[in-house]
């Protein structure tokens, strides 16, 4: 179901708010993007401005940073460990930014966000 993402009708008083204008299709919001493990699948959307977004719906790969030897690589996802966004998350295996996945480096955290950028960037962990 989409949210309306608008203000509330309401004052921190309690008084009512009466609007200028109806709805509007601009503020309307879209339903999250749950990113999984698997075979690579993206979609573009046009979004505001007729900009773009490029949302992964499942993707194996992860572009790893180890900061101790300032390098980065690209390496497959072996599974996730955990997920402290949502219990059911961690359940469903649904990647999303601050989850920990095992790689072939190591333990990595994810520190990009896969709905929004379409792909994922981490940090490896010691």
């Amino acid at each position: 179901m989409v949210q309306y993402q608008e203000r509330s009708k309401r004052r921190s008083t309690g008084a009512k708010i009466h609007s200028a204008h109806k709805k509007r299709k601009s503020r309307m919001g879209r339903d999250p993007i749950e990113t999984k493990i698997g075979e690579e699948r993206k979609k573009i959307v046009r979004t505001q401005g007729g900009n773009i977004k490029i949302k992964a719906y499942s993707i194996d790969m992860i572009n790893v940073t180890d900061a101790k030897k300032n390098t980065t690589q690209k390496v497959s996802i072996k599974g996730l460990e955990e997920n402290k966004a949502s219990v059911d998350y961690q359940r469903r295996s649904i990647l999303t930014k601050g989850a920990i996945v095992e790689t072939e480096l190591g333990k990595v955290r994810i520190t990009s966000r896969p709905g929004q950028h379409g792909h994922i960037n981490g940090v490896l962990l010691e």
